[in-house]
């Protein structure tokens, strides 16, 4: 795939020109447990206009009826079908290299618990029950006595899988560890490395395109290198909302995995055309009344208008500046005069 020099823009409202939206959640739809600001009314004129919406997380640790019963008391109505986890795409992986009915050492939350039994997998806690495989996922009750049964059992050589391994995951009360922080755990004290199942890796794209049947679906994320990158590798355009991990100095440093299709402030961009970027030639571009440039090792934006079309004028100046990456740009003066 080409380097993407600059975000796209759209004549079309992006509810109207994708069938599906595959939608992440923590950041994106909720953060803590409550909605986002614009989330649910977005998410149901997207419904009504006849965007059918699927919500793809790396959280294991709840069960698709859970997630679904969360979403339908925030004012998002969803069944369980809509849900795609990690824990499910970890589970079928798993599925996939041991014989039926194998005794799996799980640490996680209920949600990777029933995603074993779905796949006629059978859930045990310590590794003197000869599982044939151990499988770790985001649980907020993790204890410590967890991580060293599942030490144990990677240390006698079990083959050993992570639902995902993102290394923080936002909540209502700021950034916190996420399963990857545990996975690292057990990495230190093994050696070893999982087979991961999450996004951005293929096993989770394919759980989602079975579970979906999307023909042309619009990957919608807060994180560049779990959403943006799984949408990149599997081929499908993507939507970054700077509503969760994910801010404009780390945006406009994105390498070429990590540039999103489309840029947007919160889920109100799902509704909404996008403007066009134009490139001027390398470190220069334009977006709505901005102008952006790269001068002196800095980018620099003059102009007026939408903020939001300032910042994909200054992505289209930063990932034009070096195709392969832009991150040894200074740009915090020109963040700072957007008000971003």
């Amino acid at each position: 795939m080409t380097h993407r020099t600059s975000p796209h823009g759209s004549e079309e409202p992006l509810d109207t020109a994708y069938d599906t939206a595959l939608l992440d959640l923590d950041g994106v739809v909720y953060a803590g447990g409550e909605a986002i600001a614009h989330a649910v009314e977005s998410l149901g004129t997207a419904r009504e206009q006849g965007m059918h919406l699927a919500y793809v997380t790396n959280n294991a640790s709840r069960t698709p009826d859970a997630v679904a019963e969360h979403l339908t008391r925030l004012g998002v109505p969803a069944d369980p079908t809509d849900v795609i986890t990690s824990a499910q795409a970890v589970a079928r992986l798993i599925a996939e290299q041991v014989p039926a009915g194998s005794k799996v050492l799980a640490v996680g939350g209920e949600g990777l618990m029933a995603a074993l039994r779905e796949r006629g997998l059978v859930p045990v806690d310590s590794a003197d029950d000869a599982p044939a495989a151990a499988v770790q996922g985001y649980g907020p009750d993790l204890r410590w006595a967890q991580l060293a049964e599942m030490a144990y059992a990677v240390n006698r050589g079990v083959p050993w899988f992570a639902s995902n391994t993102d290394l923080t995951i936002p909540s209502g009360r700021g950034i916190a560890p996420g399963n990857g922080a545990a996975v690292q755990a057990v990495r230190f004290a093994t050696g070893g490395s999982p087979q991961v199942a999450g996004k951005p890796l293929p096993p989770m794209h394919r759980e989602t395109v079975l579970r979906t049947g999307a023909r042309r679906p619009l990957v919608v994320g807060d994180r560049l290198d779990t959403d943006i990158e799984g949408a990149f590798a599997g081929g499908v355009d993507s939507l970054l909302v700077l509503t969760g991990v994910t801010d404009p100095a780390a945006l406009l440093a994105a390498p070429p995995e990590h540039r999103p299709t489309y840029v947007g402030r919160d889920l109100r961009d799902l509704l909404a055309a996008q403007p066009p970027v134009e490139v001027a030639g390398e470190g220069a571009a334009a977006c709505g009344g901005w102008t952006a440039s790269v001068s002196g090792g800095a980018l620099a934006i003059e102009g007026e208008g939408e903020p939001l079309d300032g910042l994909r004028a200054l992505c289209g100046a930063a990932w034009t500046r070096a195709g392969a990456g832009s991150g040894d740009l200074d740009v915090a003066k020109a963040v700072e005069r957007l008000g971003l």
